[in-house]
């Protein structure tokens, strides 16, 4: 099981999965994570990191409980032109894009780094 099966069975999806289908919470992460692209993962740590959210990348990397990050911050890390995009892109409300990506952002960094340490770009 890859990882976004994984999250795509999350219970914390299941009641949102009505109007964002399974197959378009990939495509949402891969966007947001730059997936395939060159440091993806990393920037969007770097951009939390810089707007003050280390404590939480820092649990999101290393064992034990996830620290929580709610929708407003992370639509204010990304830029609310970002997320209105990908919303308007998966035809998805943005609120409800953003409290997705709240609760699946923190799973994916955690699966993306099973060491504690994110993988490094060539």
């Amino acid at each position: 099981m890859g990882l976004f099966d994984t999250l795509r069975n999350s219970p914390a999806l299941q009641g949102a999965l009505g109007q964002l289908e399974a197959a378009v919470l990939p495509a949402v992460l891969s966007e947001v994570l730059g997936q395939g692209g060159q440091g993806g993962l990393g920037a969007i740590v770097a951009k939390l990191e810089q707007a003050g959210f280390g404590a939480q990348v820092k649990s999101w990397l290393g064992n034990g409980q996830n620290l929580p990050i709610s929708a407003e911050q992370l639509q204010e890390v990304l830029g609310s032109d970002v997320v209105k995009q990908l919303a308007a892109r998966f035809n998805v409300p943005v609120d409800q894009l953003s409290k997705i990506l709240a609760e699946q952002l923190p799973l994916a960094v955690d699966h993306a780094s099973p060491d504690g340490k994110l993988p490094h770009s060539a």
